[in-house]
């Protein structure tokens, strides 16, 4: 089997990753395989220390295990664009895009593999299935599917070379004082919790926009453009400068007098080009249901 490290596995330990890219395997028998050489990052061995970078290909070798199968449901989709290679759909606030070791249903892949079957791509396993790039279980909006390996390749490397234009809406907690500002900050996973992300010396280079579209007395409305796309850029970067996404507890902001399914964040703008052609798709969404409860809120406010 053959598994491609992916943004959000950077820092991970390699141990750690393959254990839960094989759901039914302990972590200590693959610390074995790994001692054992079975299993490969880039074709040469490595410790179970190891920690993952992005593109890191791994060769997991003949270890036995039972493969887990992602089942298929019944879970609409809302399919904003289609071809013949490739998709794009508005995810719901809510939704994991992927199964994990803790959640096997009710995830965006299996509503894909109900609808598609064996028609998506395979190359980041039985979990991933489709799956190019992510978004957080609650951030809603555009995201780009691949039906076949080429085409995965064809958007991972278009993603990599920042060659896809992705827009954010999103209401910030207090008043952002530059209509416009580039936010450069390097990202990196948080040293003392694992599970978030940080802005830290020795990050990779992250590179976020924001405009703003409206200011209110106690939340500004904002556009943000992502010239890269690290794991939890925006609602990193926002943070940092003291304006995090409303209503994202996992990154300060604690609970709003609105209360919403934690941040108000949607991808709404996707810019990119149609695979293996040169034809230009630009998709846009209107605003979501928290995105206009949180601004309906914030109007009455001003009122």
């Amino acid at each position: 089997m053959i598994y491609i490290a992916d943004e959000n596995d950077e820092g991970k330990r390699l141990d750690l990753r393959v254990a839960e890219v094989l759901s039914d395997v302990s972590r200590s028998k693959v610390q074995s395989a790994i001692k054992d050489g079975k299993i490969l990052v880039n074709n040469a061995v490595k410790k179970s220390s190891y920690t993952l970078k992005e593109d890191d290909v791994v060769n997991i070798g003949d270890i036995i295990s039972e493969p887990v199968r992602i089942e298929p449901e019944n879970i609409p989709l809302d399919i904003v664009y289609e071809d013949e290679n490739m998709l794009v759909v508005n995810k719901p606030s809510g939704m994991l895009t992927h199964p994990t070791n803790q959640e096997v249903t009710g995830t965006l892949v299996n509503a894909l593999l109900y609808k598609f079957g064996g028609n998506l791509s395979n190359l980041n396993g039985e979990f991933r299935q489709g799956i190019v790039h992510r978004l957080d279980r609650n951030t809603s909006g555009l995201l780009m599917i691949a039906k076949n390996n080429m085409t995965h390749e064809f958007i991972a490397e278009q993603i990599k070379n920042h060659k896809i234009e992705k827009k954010y809406r999103a209401i910030l907690k207090g008043v952002w004082e530059k209509d416009e500002e580039i936010i450069d900050l390097p990202i990196g996973r948080n040293p003392k919790q694992p599970h978030k992300m940080a802005v830290i010396p020795d990050g990779k280079e992250s590179q976020t926009i924001v405009k703003v579209i409206k200011r209110y007395k106690e939340a500004t409305a904002v556009e943000l453009t992502l010239i890269t796309g690290r794991t939890h850029q925006i609602r990193v970067h926002t943070s940092y400068k003291g304006h995090p996404v409303y209503n994202d507890t996992l990154y300060g902001a604690g609970k709003g007098k609105v209360l919403t399914d934690e941040q108000v964040l949607q991808s709404f703008s996707l810019r990119f080009t149609k695979p293996f052609s040169d034809e230009i798709i630009l998709l846009e969404i209107p605003a979501d249901e928290k995105y206009n409860k949180v601004q309906k809120y914030l109007e009455g406010r001003e009122k």
